[in-house]
């Protein structure tokens, strides 16, 4: 028992000596400690498709080129074989657009074409609307500014029957007094209600303030409707006459089809469309240059249609007030299709408007959120055409972006394209030729396009070589092409908000315009 209490009491002992004071610890020397380790890398996993290939470079696409064929009564036709899909696509081209539209009656050269299928043959223009609906082909007939185009799009199976209403529509229309009533009225109505586009105003306007109202490329394809007001059914008649002659018609046949086949049918269709009385004189008769020729040189239709009765710079304003938005537009004097340096100017043109990349819409959409789109581009005429770019944007931010637009046309025609420009431009010309003549419908209408610009079938192919061998210096040189001080500014818009935003940025007093392309007169004070 005692030995159990002096166990305890030496313990307690000890314990209360182990929470005295301690003595000083000895100094010892100072470590760092050991510093985390970092993890090592995973190591990358491997694909399980192997390696990524390195693509080469594409290819150079050379268009096809139809074989040149002389029809009968001095039609060319243009033939391009394609036995992939049971699919023919065929256009017949007249040289004769709204640019030979008789002075004060502009539109004449769209209605003639818009009565050809309104009835033709011996089809009423219900019969024939519902023969192209039962043979599952489509129709359509257009005047352009240098030609009009007659098109029909079929299965191979149906062409013969597609193709004799075709030939119906360009040699055998009808020009019936009741489908004119009709078809007149509707005409007017939408050159009335064409005043409520801003965007057709813009280009109403546009051109005829660069060519001068009343020129042949300064009114609209589709008229005026004063003139439109005017135009009877003996006109239309006489143009026809005049201007729908196969001795100034292509054809271009593209698809499913043999030689044999397509002169079978022009000459069972076609044979008796003969070419009586005087031809029209076109007054964009004149062939331009092939795109190998010096720039600047071979172009006999290089001149302007109308000479400029005005000084740069110059503010043209059609006023729309209240309207939420304005539509900015710059344009000056182009080039001819045919010109040598058009090919060229066709990539300049993508770097700055022509695509969705472009800087023009990078400015005013991307970057500044004022527009859902800017674009620009050089028109395609058998004469001197013209170069705009164009954009609607909100009336509050007007002069701002026509500010940036200028100051992008400017930046342009001072320094030309980059390097990395050149290559997406490049790249991108090679994947839109590749879609033009991807399918045969697509062939068939640049093939009528090449027509109606007086250019040869072998055009493309020369152009596109051009444009692939282009360069920096050159699209340089060529750029001043978009130089905006010598250019006319067309703004429709709400007036009274927006021409103190005009004068802010510099411009001057405009010249006030109204919706059919006409000046209008200041009032004398009293």
């Amino acid at each position: 028992m005692r030995a159990r209490h002096a166990g305890a009491i030496i313990a307690l002992l000890a314990a209360a000596a182990g929470c005295g004071p301690k003595a000083p610890a000895q100094p010892t020397a100072r470590t760092e400690a050991p510093r985390p380790e970092a993890p090592a890398a995973a190591a990358p996993q491997a694909d399980p498709l192997g390696p990524r290939p390195e693509l080469p470079k594409p290819k150079p696409f050379a268009p096809p080129a139809p074989v040149v064929i002389d029809g009968p009564n001095g039609t060319k036709v243009w033939l391009l074989e394609r036995h992939t899909l049971p699919i023919v696509s065929v256009s017949v081209t007249v040289a004769s657009g709204s640019a030979d539209d008789p002075k004060g009656q502009a539109g004449l050269a769209h209605i003639t074409a818009s009565m050809l299928d309104e009835g033709a043959g011996q089809r009423s223009a219900v019969e024939l609307s519902s023969a192209i609906n039962d043979l599952g082909a489509t129709l359509s007939v257009g005047a352009r500014a240098d030609g009009s185009v007659a098109s029909l799009a079929v299965l191979k199976k149906n062409f013969a029957k597609a193709f004799s209403i075709l030939a119906d529509v360009v040699a055998r229309p009808r020009f019936e007094a009741k489908e004119w009533q009709r078809v007149s009225a509707l005409w007017q109505n939408d050159l009335r209600k064409r005043g409520d586009d801003p965007t057709r105003v813009s280009s109403l306007v546009s051109t005829a303030a660069l060519f001068g109202p009343g020129t042949p490329y300064g009114h609209p394809v589709e008229g005026l409707l004063a003139d439109a007001k005017t135009i009877g059914l003996p006109a239309v008649k006489a143009f026809y006459k005049a201007a729908w002659r196969p001795d100034r018609a292509v054809i271009s046949v593209v698809g499913d089809i043999t030689r044999d086949e397509v002169m079978q049918a022009i000459s069972r269709d076609l044979g008796a469309w003969s070419a009586k009385g005087a031809p029209a004189a076109p007054a964009s008769a004149a062939k331009g240059a092939s795109p190998g020729a010096q720039p600047g040189k071979g172009a006999t239709d290089g001149a302007p249609a109308a000479a400029p009765s005005w000084t740069p710079p110059r503010l043209v304003l059609v006023d729309r007030p209240g309207a939420p938005q304005s539509v900015i537009a710059v344009v000056r004097e182009g080039v001819a299709a045919g010109d040598a340096r058009r090919p060229l100017l066709q990539l300049v043109n993508t770097a700055l408007g022509g695509s969705f990349t472009s800087r023009l819409n990078q400015n005013l959409r991307e970057d500044h959120g004022w527009s859902y789109g800017a674009a620009s581009a050089f028109t395609e005429t058998r004469r001197q055409g013209a170069f705009v770019a164009r954009a609607s944007v909100v009336a509050e931010a007007t002069g701002p972006a026509l500010k940036e637009m200028l100051g992008e046309l400017a930046r342009m025609a001072d320094s030309g394209l980059t390097r990395d420009e050149l290559a997406k431009v490049q790249a991108q010309d090679r994947a839109d030729l590749v879609s033009a003549y991807e399918t045969a419908n697509r062939t068939a209408l640049r093939y009528a396009t090449l027509a109606r610009l007086g250019l040869p079938e072998t055009f493309d192919a020369a152009a596109s070589q051009s444009r692939q061998q282009a360069t920096l210096a050159g699209l340089a040189e060529l750029a001043r092409a978009v130089d905006p001080k010598s250019a006319t500014i067309v703004v429709v818009g709400p007036q009274q908000e927006i021409l103190p935003q005009l004068k802010a940025i510099g411009l001057g007093e405009p010249e006030a315009w109204d919706v059919e392309g006409q000046p209008i007169q200041a009032k004398k004070a009293p």
